[in-house]
């Protein structure tokens, strides 16, 4: 009769085991990918692809867009978000578009760009009657 209470995406990323750490004295210029869940905390300068989930530290700088299933800002983007699940913490900064369908904003974090929040499951589909 009663369903336990499903963790969210967010939630999930943070109780989930880590595989993939990029540390403070990492810097890469270029395009990373990534299939599981990774930390960063280094500065990147291109585009950051990891399909499950991305933890971006206090001291992690993306200069170019991030895409994930789901990601925690602790840090700044400097460029577009394309995210399912997006939680910016009081540290975090984004200035780029961000296009997520849930989204968390602790006080202080910073946003500034255009917001879509368009959920997919949500798109009407307009059939036309068969002759």
């Amino acid at each position: 009769m009663f369903k336990k209470n499903q963790k969210s995406p967010i939630t999930q990323l943070n109780q989930e085991e880590i595989l993939t750490i990029l540390g403070e004295d990492f810097e890469c210029e270029g395009n990373i990918r990534c299939i599981n869940s990774a930390r960063i905390e280094g500065k990147i300068s291109g585009d950051v692809s990891i399909k499950k989930g991305v933890i971006l530290g206090e001291k992690g700088i993306i200069h170019g867009n991030l895409e994930s299933e789901t990601a925690i800002v602790f840090g700044t983007v400097n460029g577009n978000l394309k995210v399912k699940h997006l939680e910016i913490k009081q540290t975090g900064r984004i200035e780029g578009d961000v296009k997520t369908e849930n989204l968390v904003i602790e006080m202080g974090g910073r946003y500034n760009g255009k917001l879509d929040m368009k959920i997919e499951s949500e798109k009407i589909i307009v059939q036309t009657p068969s002759e």
